[in-house]
This record gives C-alpha cells, structure tokens and sequence, in this order.
C-alpha cells in the first residue's frame, strides 16, 4: 500500500460512490426501496466524509476450514468462513474485526459485518457491513486499507424481504464508528 494518501482525490471517490449508490436505489429495479417508494427516495443518509476512519489493517490469515453460522434477520442462519483477522488502531486503542466469505459462496470479496457504539441509535439496529476486494489471496496480503466511511446498511435495513446476516459478537466494536451510512436524522 502506497504511503502517499491524496485526500482531496479520496473524497471525491467517496462523493462519486455515494451519488452512484442513490442512484441504484432510487431507480434500478434491483433496489431494496420497494418500487412504491422510490419516487419518494432522495438519498441515503451519511456521516460527513472523515479520513479518521480510515484505517490501515494488518491481515492475520485464518489458517484451515474455522467456521461461523450467522443469524440472520430473519430467522434463519448462514455458514460463513473466517479467512482473516484485520488488526488496526482507532480511537488509541488496538482493534480486530474478522473478515468472512461464504461458505460455497461466490467471489473473492472478503466480508466484514460489525456492530459499534452507534448501532441501534445512529445507525441500523442489525448492524453495517463492509465488503472489499483484495489484490491477490488473502494468505499473501500484509495489509489492507480499511474505509469505515464505505460502511453501509445492508438491504434489509430498507426492505424486510431481505435475510440480512447478523455480525458475530466478534465483530462488535466498543468504539463509536461515526462514518458510512447512518439513520435518517
């Protein structure tokens, strides 16, 4: 990972991200705002742009076939696998989010679902994710650059149609993440 960090270009490809997903969810037919409401949509709520949170995580691999079933929503569980710990420094102090790929899922994407200290008030009572991609296997990455800005609610925050996997108590962060989406004020 490169040492340099523009952070004029960063905000700019957070604004471009965020316009692109209003876009999706007031208007593609793939959206979780039931079609109904869409008309009505003007967006999701954020937290202001904080470069703060924006982290860099060591990757500790997970080795061999370690499991976790996740509640979901509503009421029914998915096999997920750990493949990796990221360890980072927020708020002083050292932290640990697992990052998770489903069982006989599809793709590289490594996932990662945490609750915090805004959960339930400023943020989706569920829980946020947050999903990237690595270049290359997970077991030969150093580090990756963790974006809590790109933390987002998943569907079933906006449809209750959608089984939303719970995140694990693993994954529960005794810090505020004040960044990504948040609650309509």
């Amino acid at each position: 990972m490169s040492d340099e960090f523009d952070e004029a270009a960063w905000r700019r490809e957070l604004e471009s991200h965020r316009e692109t997903k209003d876009e999706f969810f007031a208007s593609n037919r793939q959206s979780p705002i039931p079609a109904e409401e869409r008309e009505a949509f003007d967006g999701l709520s954020y937290f202001d742009p904080d470069a703060g949170y924006r982290v860099t995580a060591a990757v500790e691999p997970v080795e061999g076939d370690d499991t976790v079933t996740m509640d979901t929503t509503v009421d029914t569980e998915l096999e997920y696998e750990r493949v990796a710990r990221l360890r980072f420094e927020l708020g002083g102090e050292e932290r640990t989010l697992v990052a998770y790929q489903q069982v006989d899922g599809r793709g590289d994407s490594l996932f990662v679902p945490f609750r915090d200290k805004t959960t339930g008030q400023q943020t989706y009572p569920a829980g946020r994710y947050m999903e990237f991609e690595l270049d290359g296997d997970v077991h030969e990455a150093d580090e990756v650059p963790l974006d809590f800005n790109l933390a987002y609610h998943p569907f079933c925050a906006y449809n209750e149609a959608f089984a939303c996997p719970l995140p694990p108590e693993e994954n529960w962060l005794e810090v505020e993440i004040e960044a990504g989406e948040r609650l309509p004020a």
